[in-house]
């Protein structure tokens, strides 16, 4: 009986909206998630790490202009004059390095931290598909949770219905009805309870997808389990030490680290550039007035740095530190990923032997109410043994519905731990649903 009231009340709802699938709530989440815009944009912005790390490798080119109005005082006494006249120079100069450590570590530095920000950016894209699917499935829930209690809260209007009958009839008694009264106020708080929770669960939606939700998608009846491959905990363990985009990024952030001690080890190193200058100067000086001059000039520059009041020990020794730091962060990532994997790995097995006790759980409290019903038409059960089937099947229903959304997320959190979560998988999940 609860069985068909779930099915009547999906089909009134279906013909009020069109279902939000799984896939189209992911896609909307990919324009609209404020949190994943923010990590797309700090993606493009870690890009340009590259650029700016190689620019120091690179010839710099620069252009000066000056023009002046100028006017002299010449001579002494009553024998001055005051020329004036107009200046103008112009220059155009070229920098290459040659030896400068300095740069080169900045080159390192910047190829290890645009690596880093997309190593990040891979992860963020992880987090956005389980932040959807998680939302998704909690929304589920509470949808399953109150279309649950609503038919719980019909099953037992139509028992306290009976009984009232039975009554009248002088084949019922008090007791059976303010035992059916009393779950019907239990029923009646709980749906209660359930609504606000759905109304909740589908506002979060709404945030990640920026639109309404009127109605979702279902499991369809071909959902089925399947236990992880990838040759056990230790197949996952090895992917996720080689592919975890996280585990990535903290080792981009050791290199990056490593690629500042040597910067800051290099500002007691002498620096070498190739120069070259091309000027053209009019009337540069009083002595050049109305005379103009072309230079062109190639050369190198050495410079020996000597003294910097400490400040290239310190920032040495804070490079190193900070370093060791970067390090003792990605060991302590490394075992947060590698225990919620085996967290994930073992909660996806579980998942799989519950769900199938569960299924066998809700058959047998299934017959049990069939049979209860018989037996209280013989005289052999009560009243209360009925409510307490149906509260039975009720709390079958919940927590397999409850298991199977465990098993979903738990699928998908695996292979994010492995590095092996994409759209794909979000593709396959979705035509699980109808």
């Amino acid at each position: 009986m609860l069985k068909r009231l779930i099915c009547a009340a999906a089909l009134l709802v279906s013909g009020a909206a069109q279902a939000l699938s799984l896939v189209e709530a992911y896609e909307k989440a990919r324009l609209h998630d404020p949190q994943f815009r923010a990590a797309f944009y700090a993606g493009e912005a870690g890009k340009e790490y590259r650029i700016l790390g190689r620019a120091g490798l690179l010839p710099g080119v620069s252009g000066s202009y000056a023009g002046n109005k100028n006017r002299a005082d010449i001579g002494s006494g009553v024998h001055v004059i005051h020329p004036a006249y107009t200046s103008h120079a112009a220059a155009l100069s070229l920098r290459q390095a040659l030896f400068n450590l300095e740069s080169y570590a900045r080159y390192r530095q910047g190829q290890a931290q645009s690596d880093a920000s997309a190593a990040q950016f891979e992860a963020d894209a992880q987090a956005l598909i389980l932040r959807v699917v998680g939302a998704y499935v909690e929304a589920m829930f509470a949808d399953d949770q109150a279309a649950l209690a609503s038919a719980a809260r019909d099953m037992v209007a139509e028992q306290d219905k009976v009984n009232a009958t039975l009554f009248k009839k002088g084949e019922g008694t008090r007791t059976d009805m303010l035992e059916t009264q009393s779950r019907m106020a239990l029923a009646e708080a709980r749906l209660l309870e359930a609504k606000d929770a759905q109304v909740a669960a589908r506002a979060s939606l709404a945030a990640i997808t920026g639109d309404e939700v009127d109605r979702l998608e279902v499991l369809g009846s071909g959902f089925a389990v399947r236990a992880a491959d990838r040759g056990g905990f230790e197949g996952w363990k090895a992917a996720a030490l080689a592919r975890n985009p996280e585990l990535k990024a903290q080792l981009f952030g050791v290199a990056a680290a490593r690629a500042e001690v040597l910067k800051a080890r290099a500002g007691h190193l002498p620096r070498l550039d190739f120069v070259a200058t091309y000027a053209k100067n009019d009337s540069e000086t009083i002595n050049t007035l109305n005379q103009e001059s072309t230079v062109r000039s190639l050369g190198v520059q050495l410079t020996v740095p000597l003294y910097a009041g400490g400040a290239v020990d310190a920032a040495a020794r804070q490079a190193v530190a900070n370093q060791e730091r970067a390090r003792a962060d990605m060991e302590a990532r490394t075992n947060k990923v590698l225990l919620d994997l085996r967290k994930d790995y073992d909660a996806l097995a579980s998942s799989v032997a519950r769900i199938d006790a569960l299924l066998k759980a809700v058959a047998s409290a299934s017959l049990l109410i069939d049979a209860t019903t018989q037996s209280i038409k013989g005289g052999v059960r009560i009243n209360l043994d009925l409510l307490t089937a149906q509260e039975q099947l009720y709390t079958a229903r919940r927590d397999l519905a409850q298991a199977r959304y465990a098993y979903l997320l738990a699928t998908l959190r695996l292979r994010a731990g492995a590095g092996a979560l994409s759209s794909d998988d979000v593709r396959e999940i979705g035509a699980s649903f109808r």
